[in-house]
């Protein structure tokens, strides 16, 4: 069976546990183009993915395959640079299973993060969307199969997967630094390719805002384990299906590369309001 097990998630800790002794209060993952943050941190150990058993390796540009430990604002982070996607043909327990392995070194909380196009027509490209709820378009999810009763309970309550505090603190200090931020419907797709006009016409007519490839089984096993998700994504291209036009990757990891001065700004406010 394909899920994760006790044992799996012990050897891995056990594996960080040789490079890193710290306790993280919170877990960050960072998505296309949003390594950056990950340069703030004052490292105390960079462990790449190959040195952790069950980390798959990261195949995508713009994803550098580490998880970088140490201090940020004041606070104790394990941050993952570079993240596993369904698309690079990874199941859904590989994607999720580093977040297992983040609760286990100590995080109530985890910050994720996402390059995404935007639909609503009141966002622009490079702005910040808090990211409020999401609707699982995958096909599949991390909790399929028998579940341990350790790790979570067998149906998990997604009322507010998204932790509405840290949303408004994540919104308080985008408005605080003059960023715009939205708040927004986030929905997840398998891709890889983009999406047709008629899929954005759909999305946009169940109520999503912004579109991805990623975030949501990592935000499933994180409500499955209590911790407490803000998550957050940087329009890096308009999909208006009307005004369509060809999206490039060097386009768009050039967009995030540029928002993510925004979102690392936003980050830190966050992390220096988040209670001890």
């Amino acid at each position: 069976m394909d899920h994760h097990t006790f044992e799996e998630i012990d050897r891995a800790v056990a594996a960080v546990r040789t490079h890193w002794q710290g306790t993280a209060d919170v877990g960050v993952v960072l998505g296309t183009g949003l390594g950056a943050l990950a340069e703030e941190i004052r490292a105390e150990s960079v462990i790449p993915y190959d040195a952790i058993p069950g980390f798959p390796a990261s195949t995508v540009r713009g994803h550098a395959g580490r998880l970088v430990c140490g201090r940020l604002a004041g606070k104790t982070v394990a941050a993952m640079e570079g993240r596993f996607h369904l698309y690079e043909g990874y199941t859904a327990a590989q994607v999720t299973f580093p977040v297992r392995v983040l609760k286990e070194l100590g995080c109530g909380t985890l910050i994720v993060s996402n390059a995404s196009g935007g639909m609503n027509p009141l966002f622009a490209k490079g702005d910040l969307v808090v990211i409020d709820d999401h609707i699982n378009l995958m096909g599949v999810n991390p909790l399929i199969g028998p579940n341990d009763d350790r790790l979570g309970p067998r149906f998990p309550d997604m009322i507010e997967p998204y932790d509405r505090g840290l949303q408004r603190l994540a919104l308080a200090a985008a408005l605080e630094a003059n960023i715009v931020a939205h708040r927004g419907v986030y929905a997840g797709v398998l891709g890889p390719n983009l999406e047709t006009r008629a899929e954005y016409r759909f999305l946009r007519a169940i109520g999503a805002d912004v579109v991805g490839m990623s975030t949501v089984p990592e935000v499933l096993v994180a409500v499955h384990a209590g911790l407490k998700v803000l998550g957050f994504s940087i329009v890096t291209d308009m999909c208006l299906p009307d005004a369509l036009e060809p999206a490039s990757l060097e386009h768009i990891l050039a967009v995030a590369r540029e928002a993510e001065g925004k979102l690392r700004t936003v980050v830190l406010k966050v992390l220096e309001g988040l209670e001890d």
